[in-house]
């Protein structure tokens, strides 16, 4: 699994920070850390960390395909 976060769209929120700690990490208030390839064992707080996301800022490729934020929420 990889993950891409588009910085200039994220705004803060740290939503993905409460939900993976293990994947993302706010430094400071307004920056953002994260590791672009997680392990599979975090997949689930992963997909929970997109579905949070209020701006849409995390993308999600999986390992079988690409997943957009709007697709890893359901949404078509």
């Amino acid at each position: 699994m990889r993950l891409v976060v588009d910085l200039n769209r994220c705004q803060g929120y740290a939503q993905c920070a409460f939900l993976a700690p293990d994947v993302f990490a706010m430094h400071g208030d307004e920056s953002l850390l994260y590791d672009p390839q997680p392990d599979e064992e975090h997949r689930e707080n992963v997909v929970r960390a997109v579905h949070a996301c209020p701006v849409r800022a995390i993308l999600l490729d999986a390992v079988n395909g690409s997943l957009s934020t709007a697709e890893a929420r359901g949404e078509r």
